[in-house]
């Protein structure tokens, strides 16, 4: 294709001025045809192939490349055969001679003729689309692997973020839950891909079974649900294109926050503040759209469906209960029981019928040990020996008045000042830390070294009423001889005028 301004300098030189076509040839150094093109169109024609494209040396090829490129279609997309792998092949492996650009050209023209096309789709108000994505994020300066749940209104393009540690079954429940309290109300119908958070099983006819959690939620909430084609993440493009607009938009650069919490005020703040974009092809922005699928929703129920994993198990002797490769502590006195296990996006709490016997906060690592002291220390008083060595007990850290309690303890009684020791560590089962600690404070200083005297001067300090402590039963304390003044020696000395 000639450049406009030399045609449009040939087309002057013999119109206006008068060249003839012979000279304009030799003028510009173009052909005879080509000058008499230039004068037959006033601009120049848009070029037409009117014939096939000939490419002799790679017609005995063309099968190998259409092979390869349908096997692709197969493969995950990162590891396709890109245009220039295809040329190495056919050298390499094919005796192929030709040139890489007629190998490129023709793998473009099989690409592009091979993309699928789509029909335009309206979304009503009050429909939803769900999806999880995954950024780095920083908590607590610890870099970590953020499982973000996108709920995305397509009609309004009004959407929620939230992150969690785990793209876990309790994670997918909270989200739900904390996006329709953001939008005040439940989306009648929502999209999904095939999760298995929410697809125990895709069947031969194509219906779905659905997971036991998710029916719950389902029924808790009442809004309908629809699944895309496996692997068409065309069917819920809207999250999907979501998804990647909050990680490039929301955690660019990488987040950093002191807890999750703090991360979520975040995201929750971006997603308030996105209400003020207009898009593209709509005069109103998503907050005005927002108030017709508001219109469209179902009532929030009048509490939140509770999202957790519930499993029932057994203690061990260790006293221990495992959960996803963890295993958490509970009282030794429930040990060989079996428990019923609730497993929340940020604790594990843990029951014997009714009653709450354990609470600890959840652990994403591997083979962690999760222990509360308090539960081994009724075993421990019974089993002082293994009072050193006990890792429930490693790492705990103690007031410097309860340690010195135990020295002291230990040097007075010996071993039973250990379980005089446990005895004391046995009161936080009851009382708080502070009050504990402030009782071993004034006993050490009263002289009174031993578990009852702390519990009592406990008490005394709850009941705010003055300590009163039987000093018999510390014979270690120093005493003083007072004699009884006699009646007779009092009137003698009065006698006396002594005051």
């Amino acid at each position: 294709m000639y450049r406009v301004e030399l045609y449009a300098q040939v087309r002057r030189s013999v119109i206006v001025e008068g060249l003839s076509e012979r000279e304009a040839v030799k003028r510009f150094g173009l052909a005879r045809e080509t000058v008499r093109k230039m004068l037959r169109y006033r601009i120049p024609p848009g070029y037409r192939r009117n014939k096939p494209v000939r490419r002799p040396k790679l017609e005995a090829f063309t099968g190998i490349i259409n092979q390869i490129l349908n096997d692709d279609r197969e493969r995950p997309r990162k590891q396709r055969h890109t245009a220039q792998r295809i040329f190495d092949r056919l050298r390499d492996e094919y005796g192929f001679t030709g040139g890489y650009t007629i190998v490129k050209d023709y793998v473009r023209e099989k690409k592009l003729g091979g993309q699928e096309m789509f029909v335009p789709l309206t979304h009503p108000p009050g429909d939803a689309q769900a999806d999880f994505g995954e950024a780095v994020v920083v908590i607590n300066g610890v870099q970590c692997k953020a499982h973000f749940l996108v709920v995305d209104l397509p009609h309004s393009d009004e959407a929620f973020v939230k992150a969690f540690p785990g793209e876990t079954t309790e994670a997918f429940c909270e989200g739900h839950n904390a996006a329709f309290r953001y939008f005040g109300g439940v989306p009648r119908s929502i999209v999904y891909d095939n999760t298995k958070l929410a697809v125990a099983r895709i069947l031969g006819d194509g219906t779905r079974q659905r997971t036991r959690v998710f029916s719950e939620l389902q029924s808790h909430y009442l809004f309908a649900d629809r699944f895309g084609r496996p692997g068409k993440g065309n069917d819920k493009g809207k999250v999907e294109g979501l998804v990647g607009y909050a990680r490039r938009n929301f955690m660019v650069p990488i987040p950093r926050f002191s807890s999750w919490e703090a991360f979520n005020e975040h995201l929750e703040a971006k997603c308030r503040k996105n209400r003020e974009r207009s898009l593209r092809r709509h005069s109103e922005t998503i907050g005005e759209r927002f108030d017709r699928d508001r219109q469209a929703f179902l009532p929030l129920p009048a509490v939140p469906y509770e999202a957790c994993d519930k499993r029932t198990t057994r203690v061990t002797s260790l006293s221990l209960v495992r959960y996803r490769t963890n295993d958490y502590s509970v009282p030794t006195r429930y040990g060989h029981r079996e428990v019923l296990l609730r497993a929340y996006v940020d604790e594990v709490v843990i029951c014997r019928g009714s009653e709450e016997i354990a609470r600890h906060r959840r652990s994403y690592e591997r083979e962690e040990l999760i222990f509360d002291p308090l539960h081994y220390l009724a075993l421990l008083e019974r089993k002082t020996n293994a009072l050193d060595q006990a890792a429930p007990l490693v790492g705990w850290q103690l007031p410097e008045e309860l340690v010195r309690l135990r020295r002291l303890l230990e040097v007075r009684l010996g071993k039973a000042g250990k379980r005089e020791y446990v005895q004391v560590l046995r009161l936080l089962e009851d009382f708080s830390l502070t009050d504990v600690t402030a009782a071993a404070r004034q006993a050490v200083e009263l002289g009174t070294i031993g578990f009852d005297a702390v519990k009592h001067l406990v008490l005394c300090r709850i009941e705010q009423r003055p300590p009163r402590l039987d000093l018999t039963q510390y014979p270690h304390l120093p005493t003083a001889q007072v004699e009884q003044t006699s009646t007779t020696d009092y009137l003698a000395l009065l006698a006396q005028g002594v005051d």
